[in-house]
């Protein structure tokens, strides 16, 4: 699995939805879902979910906070009971059985349980009719045939002819008082469109100034309705009707409020005024269609935690039911690219550890004559990305990963078309994707987007990250049996034999113990505070490979390092997990990386005095230990000890960690955590904007003398670096980079490591979102002439009205060639009565030397075309100056 290929999948539909029911009689189980406002005075119906099947309890009893722009709202979902109802209320469906539920409103909340009469018929059957109405007078054709389209209602309406005289008001399906109107829903017969009612227009009527300056040529209300959809109206000495709009539903289920939003002004709400009988009313107040803008991100979670309940239920099937939470599997099955509130990615942190570790043992167990490089690589096969990927699709997991974020206007409750199609353009005509190589890809997708079949390209290393969270969320749910449960369905091999224990035990205790080793092996145990069973598992544990031994029984602490390696990661990733709740995965990583490393264990070896035990034969070795230089046989001698314990108590980690967490302690924390300098230089120009630009080249022979330069605003920084591999000299430049920076007044977020050794640290694994070091190698492998900043103007070959973002991607290629900052945009939402909202984007550019170019581009419908449209406008500019020559 990597990110670079991309596989087309299919989706799995939530059981849980599907539906038989349509022509009879049905029962159904009920689900209440109330909703609580932060605001109290504002009040929202309940409503009731009619499923078929029932719902596990931490399914169909949760609570969903809703955020909305200036408050907040809380739905309960419970199960109530068993509900029963008649054709007569079910009538015939025509629905998808795959997408089959009620969702109806409550009465009032005085009603003390769900029953038929509860359910809010009476407002149902209203929109019910509100429907017909609007289908049997066929929107514009309405008027034209003069409310005679064979509604009865109309016909009616027509012959009674009543002049409004202030108690009642004619509306196009009913006369109603006015007093009943207000928070009422209405239907507009010529738009189709959903209001609720505000309030009556007090000296207004159809004849009142049609104010609206984009629309200067209408004179009244009449005019306007006449000119622009043909209506004559009738009653024009009817006060108009202040209206609010219905509106697209948004995701509720993230607080956009903490994104920098919460500054933001509140444009003011434009209210519609429309003549009363162009308006249908219905029995629905404003209390029952408040909630309908929840449903959708009320229903997605639910649907989600359904498809994570029934991919539980699939594993329990072949393994037992092991407790694990359906938020849980929903955890382990989210993508970052949703934009939830929660990701995979601090499951599959910990699932790496958990999976390392059980393999691990299962290798030093089963493989007893392998040694560690032998048992490295069989390790390094079954937990590899691509190993991974193949047992999650041969179990069809991508069916159940969700990689897009939610967006309300491809719901559909049932019965319902989206208002945003995706057809279908893959040529696979079922919802499931044969796995074929015509399916994989790798150029660039729209990843995570969903067509309206269920297909979707995802990155093939999605689907091992999935596995290694799902290996979390069991070991978090249910401890190591669950985890050892859902490796083995996957098909991993990784059981742990008592006997295979009891083997390794008997054959450390025939080790040949010397006579002066007993002393030596009693001080260790004392200074641990554990005290060996088998006291040969501990002398080989501080063996090293250099002590002079006999062939017929040689042993080493290199196995044992191989599993206390395992072990250690294990529970220091654990800890992290459970004790750095809010911190960033990428930073926890960051934070393990840093604790298990062999300096980290190094240093701990010296300050319990642990070294002295180390059992070697090489007088360099011993050098190298007197003088502390960071040596790995240190670090190896913990592991190798923290091996021993393992396996001395029988695989209890809990007593491995009560040995080694004070060992081990002050873990690192965000505080104290030290980045490698290369990696510290390059977050920080990356959070800054600025671009870097390295040169390395080799001199003296051996020797590597590595230069950084670094573009600000006003001052150009170089920095230089010497050693003995390009990556020693590198960190080195980036250090004293860093110091320049600082000088400047420029500082990171976290500080650089200070020594030698972290600048080595091969950090590129754990960082998945360093872009600028990546655009680095590349430019080095091509050599260093490329990398010098053009003196004079460059080409540049570009499609000025090609596909969205390209002007955009080639201005900051610009900027990077000349070593200018990146970009940055200010937009401007332009304030019109005109639909739809139109942004104006203003675009700056820093030239070293020359000062600030601030240009606008032209009023866009949407932000990132308006940046589209100023990054060109800002091209040619650059042209102008001569810098580039497009």
């Amino acid at each position: 699995g990597t990110t670079k290929r991309k596989e087309l999948h299919g989706s799995i539909n939530v059981s849980a939805l599907y539906g038989t029911w349509g022509h009879g009689d049905s029962s159904f189980y009920a689900y209440k879902m109330h909703f609580l406002c932060s605001i109290p005075e504002q009040t929202y119906s309940s409503f009731v979910l009619l499923l078929e099947k029932k719902l596990e309890d931490d399914v169909g009893h949760i609570e969903i906070e809703l955020f909305l722009l200036s408050k907040s709202v809380k739905c309960s979902v419970s199960f109530i009971d068993g509900i029963y109802l008649d054709a007569q209320k079910t009538g015939d469906s025509l629905w998808l059985p795959s997408n089959m539920y009620l969702l109806l409103p409550l009465e009032s909340e005085s009603a003390s349980s769900i029953s038929a009469l509860s359910i809010n018929w009476e407002g149902i059957n209203s929109c019910v009719s509100a429907a017909e109405f609007l289908k049997s007078n066929a929107l514009l054709n309405f008027f034209q045939t003069e409310l005679t389209g064979g509604n009865s209602s109309a016909s009616v309406l027509d012959q009674l002819s009543v002049k409004y005289d202030g108690s009642f008001m004619r509306l196009a399906n009913k006369y109603a008082s006015p007093s009943s109107l207000k928070e009422m829903l209405v239907v507009a017969v010529h738009t189709g469109k959903i209001y609720s009612v505000l309030d009556i227009i007090p000296n207004s009527s159809s004849a009142s100034p049609f104010e609206d300056e984009d629309d200067a040529k209408y004179s009244t209300f009449a005019d306007y309705f006449l000119k622009k959809y043909g209506i004559v109206l009738k009653h024009p000495e009817q006060p108009l009707l202040l209206l609010k709009q219905s509106h697209n539903s948004h995701n509720l289920l993230v607080d956009f409020r903490t994104e920098g939003r919460n500054n933001m002004v509140r444009k003011p709400q434009q209210h519609a005024r429309m003549p009363p009988e162009l308006l249908i009313l219905s029995d629905i107040s404003t209390d029952v269609l408040k909630p309908f803008y929840l449903l959708p991100s009320v229903m997605h979670r639910l649907e989600s935690l359904m498809l994570a309940s029934q991919l539980r239920e699939e594993i329990s099937d072949d393994i037992g039911n092991f407790g694990i939470s359906s938020k849980l599997i929903l955890e382990a099955l989210t993508t970052l690219r949703c934009c939830e509130m929660f990701s995979m990615e601090r499951l599959e942190f910990l699932g790496d550890a958990v999976l390392k570790y059980v393999v691990s043992c299962h290798l030093f167990l089963k493989h007893t004559e392998h040694n560690d490089g032998q048992l490295s690589y069989s390790r390094s096969r079954i937990i590899s990305n691509m190993n991974l990927h193949k047992l999650g699709v041969d179990r069809k997991l991508q069916r159940y990963i969700r990689d897009s974020a939610f967006d309300p206007r491809r719901w559909t409750a049932p019965g319902q078309r989206s208002i945003l199609p995706c057809p279908c353009d893959h040529g696979v005509e079922t919802s499931e994707v044969p796995y074929e190589i015509r399916f994989f890809s790798e150029d660039t997708k729209m990843l995570g987007k969903t067509c309206d079949k269920g297909h979707r390209w995802l990155c093939s290393k999605t689907i091992s990250d999935c596995v290694e969270a799902l290996i979390g969320a069991y070991y978090v749910g249910g401890g190591l049996t669950a985890a050892l449960g859902f490796m083995k369905w996957l098909g991993i091999e990784a059981e742990f034999d008592d006997s295979l224990i009891d083997d390794v035990i008997k054959s450390a205790s025939l080790h040949p113990f010397p006579f002066e080793a007993d002393d030596d092996i009693s001080s260790l145990e004392s200074k641990i505070s554990y005290w060996f069973s088998c006291k040969g598992l501990l002398l080989e544990a501080v063996t090293h490979k250099t002590k002079p031994q006999k062939d017929d029984n040689y042993f080493c602490y290199e196995r044992l390092e191989f599993l206390g390696d395992a072990v250690l990661g294990l529970l220091i990733t654990q800890y992290l997990y459970e004790n750095h709740t809010s911190v960033d995965p990428g930073e926890l990583t960051d934070l393990r990386s840093m604790s298990v490393s062999n300096e980290n264990f190094a240093r701990a070896a010296v300050k319990w005095k642990l070294h002295p035990h180390l059992q070697h034969g090489s007088l360099p070795l011993e050098k190298h230990i007197s003088d502390y230089v960071n040596y790995y046989a240190l670090g190896d001698l913990v592991e190798s000890i923290a091996g021993a314990v393992l396996i001395d108590s029988k695989l209890n980690v809990s007593e491995v960690w009560r040995v080694f967490e004070p060992i081990l302690s002050p873990i690192g924390t965000p505080e104290t955590l030290e980045l490698p300098p290369i990696r510290a230089l390059n977050e920080l120009c990356d959070n800054l904007g600025y671009n870097l630009k390295p040169f390395c080249f080799k001199e003296d022979g051996e020797n590597v003398r590595a230069e950084l330069q670094l573009q600000l605003e006003n001052v150009v920084l170089t920095s230089k670096g010497f050693g003995s591999t390009r990556k020693v000299a590198k960190g080195n430049a980036a250090r004293e980079m860093l110091e320049k920076l600082e000088s400047e007044g420029i500082a990171g977020k976290r500080r650089s490591g200070t020594d030698k050794v972290a600048a080595d640290v091969d950090d590129d694994k754990q960082c998945k979102k360093r872009k600028l070091e990546q655009q680095e190698s590349s430019q080095e492998e091509e050599g260093s002439n490329a990398d010098v900043v053009p003196t004079g103007s460059i080409y540049l070959s570009i499609d000025i009205l090609g596909k969205k973002g390209e002007a955009r991607t080639s201005l900051y290629a610009v900027c990077k060639r000349f070593q200018w900052p990146v970009p940055s945009f200010e937009t401007t939402e332009l304030k019109s009565s005109r639909i739809p909202i139109e942004f104006k984007s203003k675009i700056k550019v820093i030239i070293p030397g020359r000062g600030n170019i601030e240009i606008s581009g032209e009023a866009k419908p949407n932000k990132k075309s308006s940046y589209d449209s100023a990054a060109v406008v800002m091209l040619y500019e650059l042209q102008k100056l001569g810098k580039i020559i497009i």
